[in-house]
């Protein structure tokens, strides 16, 4: 549950796919335009899936349903490329004659 002011994250599609235009590619077409916004819910309280109220942090009023309390950073970089280390290595030796420790 979340309460007003707590720092939430919201979705909404803002087009339908029959409300885009026809100027895209076709695999874009036939899905929504989706937006994920964060802000302090200006509801009293909340489940996640409620329709509710943010303000951004620039002071914009958007809504949308709740679906994160508390949303944090979650930052990837994919999955293990073994070629990317092979890169490293290979720098490595070019750089510092060795394994560079």
């Amino acid at each position: 549950m979340a309460l007003k002011n707590d720092w939430v994250r919201i979705h909404r599609n803002v087009l339908e796919p029959e409300d885009r235009t026809g100027k895209l590619p076709e695999d874009t077409k036939k899905v929504p335009l989706e937006m994920w916004v964060k802000g302090r819910l200006q509801d009293e309280k909340a489940e996640i899936g409620d329709e509710v109220t943010v303000m951004t942090c620039v002071g914009r009023l958007e809504h949308g349903r709740m679906i994160e309390v508390n949303p944090c950073y979650d930052l990837g970089y994919g999955e293990f490329v073994p070629e990317i280390l092979q890169m490293e290595e290979s720098l490595r030796t070019a750089l510092f004659g060795g394994d560079g420790k």
